[in-house]
């Protein structure tokens, strides 16, 4: 069987070596294995042939049966024609329109033959008729063959060398014809308690269902195999993983940690923030690698956490480092920590790029005798040059946007592998993170510091700036500061700078009293610190900027965050700027800003931003909106989505219970070797020679 379906598919029926190649080309179908993957993404039901006398115009595709009585043409300028069949079948009459291929149209459906017509009927001077109507000869077309019509995605390479469609459905068609049963890749102890249909049974009925429940049933076995497998894979890696790495313990709360939460901690900490803080210290004192995911919105209070979990590793005798993204990131945890502690014995330094010379000798030095407790950098800290004393908590900060060769670098930093926890300010959904983040505990904090005001999110027109200006002059007014915000995108850098600076001389000559900083990417880094820091300090009362503030700024002071074009910004993004304001305890305000003719998925994507704060509700609609494509870094990190026809976004509950079956298979055989599982190791073998290899992830 694995013979034949590793079979090339140019030997199929009404394939031959040309459509061969375009297949090949176009849709990365080699073999029958992958023709049968090709599955459908509608279905039309076509199991009900309609009269005419049935007919109006308000009606979706219907199906009739009927002759052709005879054609006329009509001219449409120069070589154009409109070829019109006058259509029966003895209810009443319409009209088959056809606007090209005339001779092929009149030459192939001949007069007094009957044929099946599916269409959508629309009116025409005062007649219905059908446009470009699909036609079958109704001798070779029974009742039998039909029920849920499948269609299959074409690309315009495809449809030029005829292979449209339909021409997929008759390919596959006759493949199944000929094809053996299938073998079966789950066990019977997994189908039968859920009901599954067979391997065998699903394929066949995905691709040519009679009804309705058919094509339901199909899926749902297709859907459960495949995201099944990605959960066993998964959890088997994160299974090895534990039984492979023993992890420092960690078990002692000691001074630095009692100091600062007795002297330095100003405020209560969150019921969340303790029930995270509690479920690393646990882990720490397992014996065991802890790596663990910590989900919070911004402001959640990730970074204290973070900063806990290093004292408990200092009091251990160990070094710890935080890893962030950006310089101005690294910078700006330096500046959080060392406020909070103030006063404390415990040396904190920065390692980034911009650290140079005599002062980086000095910080490498400190790492070396273990001197430095706590080290924030960027990529720059997992250099082979970077030698810490005794590194025990490894942080790492908006993951997604390091490799995993980077982050594995880590691990070589100490003779165990250090603990790793995990940030992450941009909420995953559910679904995505037992997927992306399987091998990750995951923790959430999930509740903001008291007497944070919700900010108030409004979408206005860029043909509103008047009363727009009007709101940013009453804020300013108060001694509160505002952001501009424009877009970035690399594939028009240059047309978004000029429209950053077009932006910021208006704004000049509207606020000829403010003063003004501005910022971009294509600044040196010091000059963009200069900015930032003039803003900052309450020098200047707009910082006028691109996606550089998406992370790593931190003014309480500026309550209004104006995002220009925000149409073209992901939910994600936009709830990520929004949070650069709100920071502080007066009301803040995020003003969404697009032109007014966008299209009704933007519409809603910004109401989505206007109706809600909560993180996690916007990522779970952005994940619906845009499919999971590239969230959290997934294609860098070796884990493409590579799923055929599971959808992650809406098949959370399926991804709940493929994930439960497979952690039964790996809690009931954590060395994958009991002879009852064969059927699926063996199939995980083949799935991830075949490159469907859901990589390791911390």
């Amino acid at each position: 069987m694995i013979d034949i379906l590793a079979q090339d598919i140019k030997y199929l029926t009404g394939v031959g070596p040309q459509r061969q190649q375009i297949l090949n080309k176009e849709l990365d179908i080699h073999c029958i294995g992958d023709l049968l993957e090709y599955y459908p993404y509608k279905y039309v039901d076509r199991s009900k042939v309609y009269s005419i006398s049935e007919l109006s115009a308000d009606m979706p595709f219907v199906q009739l049966k009927g002759k052709i009585l005879s054609y006329e043409t009509f001219d449409m300028g120069i070589k154009k024609k409109r070829l019109v069949g006058h259509f029966s079948d003895g209810t009443g009459v319409i009209d088959l329109v056809w606007f090209s291929s005339v001779k092929f149209i009149v030459k192939t459906y001949h007069v007094g033959t009957e044929y099946i017509v599916f269409g959508k009927p629309t009116v025409f001077n005062h007649r219905i008729q059908v446009t470009h109507p699909e036609m079958d000869d109704a001798s070779a077309l029974t009742l039998n063959d039909m029920g849920m019509q499948p269609y299959y995605i074409t690309t315009e390479r495809m449809k030029k060398a005829g292979i449209t469609s339909r021409a997929m459905e008759r390919i596959t068609k006759a493949m199944l014809q000929k094809l053996p049963p299938l073998p079966e890749t789950l066990p019977d102890y997994i189908t039968r308690p859920l009901h599954l249909v067979s391997r065998d049974e699903a394929v066949r009925l995905v691709h040519y269902p009679k009804t309705q429940r058919d094509m339901q049933r199909a899926r749902e076995r297709l859907k459960f195999e495949e995201l099944f497998y990605v959960q066993l894979n998964i959890l088997r890696y994160a299974a090895n993983n534990r039984r492979k790495y023993r992890g420092y313990v960690l078990p002692k709360v000691g001074n630095a940690f009692r100091d600062f939460y007795a002297n330095n901690l100003k405020f209560e900490l969150t019921g969340a923030q303790k029930r995270v803080m509690h479920e690393i210290q646990r882990d720490m004192n397992t014996g065991r690698q802890m790596n663990r995911l910590v989900q919070g919105d911004v402001g959640s209070g990730k970074t204290l956490v973070a900063l806990m979990a290093m004292l408990i590793a200092v009091d251990n005798g160990f070094q710890a480092v935080m890893m962030a993204p950006t310089e101005i990131l690294a910078e700006q945890h330096l500046a959080t920590i060392t406020g909070f502690l103030a006063g404390m014995d415990v040396r904190v330094e920065l390692l980034t790029g911009i650290v140079k010379g005599k002062r980086r000798k000095e910080v490498m030095e400190g790492l070396a005798n273990g001197e430095v407790k706590i080290l924030v950098g960027t990529h720059a800290v997992i250099e082979e040059t970077v030698v810490f004393a005794n590194l025990g908590l490894a942080v790492v900060d908006e993951q997604h946007r390091f490799g995993v060769a980077q982050r594995a670098k880590l691990w070589a930093k100490n003779d165990n592998p250090p603990h790793i926890l995990v940030m992450t300010a941009t909420p995953i959904p559910r679904t995505l993170a037992m997927t992306i983040y399987g091998d990750l505990d995951v923790s959430v904090i999930d509740e903001l510091p008291p007497g944070r005001k919700p900010i108030q999110t409004l979408h206005r027109y860029d043909n509103q700036k008047t009363s727009l200006y009007a709101g940013i002059r009453r804020e300013v007014a108060k001694g509160r500061q505002v952001y501009v915000v424009y877009p970035l995108i690399t594939e028009s850098e240059k047309m978004d700078l000029q429209n950053l600076e077009d932006g910021f001389e208006q704004l000049r000559e509207a606020f000829p009293d403010f003063k003004l900083s501005k910022v971009h990417g294509k600044m040196k880094p010091a000059e963009k610190e200069a900015e930032m820091q003039r803003f900052a300090s309450g020098e200047t009362q707009m910082l006028v900027a691109t996606t550089v503030i998406e992370v790593g700024v931190n003014v309480p002071n500026a309550s209004v965050m104006i995002i220009m074009e925000a149409q073209r910004f992901g939910l994600s993004q936009l709830h990520q700027l929004r949070g650069r304001v709100g920071r502080g305890a007066d009301q803040s305000y995020c003003i969404l800003v697009s032109g007014y003719e966008i299209s009704a998925e933007t519409r809603r994507r910004l109401d989505i931003m206007c109706e809600t704060n909560d993180g996690f509700r916007i990522a779970e609609a952005d994940l619906k909106l845009r499919g999971p494509g590239d969230l959290e870094g997934t294609q860098q990190s070796g884990m493409a989505f590579d799923l055929k026809i599971a959808d992650i976004a809406r098949d959370g509950q399926l991804v709940q219970l493929a994930r439960d079956e497979a952690q039964k298979i790996i809690d009931a055989d954590p060395e994958c070797n009991a002879p009852e599982h064969a059927l699926l190791w063996n199939r995980l073998r083949e799935l991830r020679k075949n490159n469907i290899d859901w990589a390791a992830i911390s």
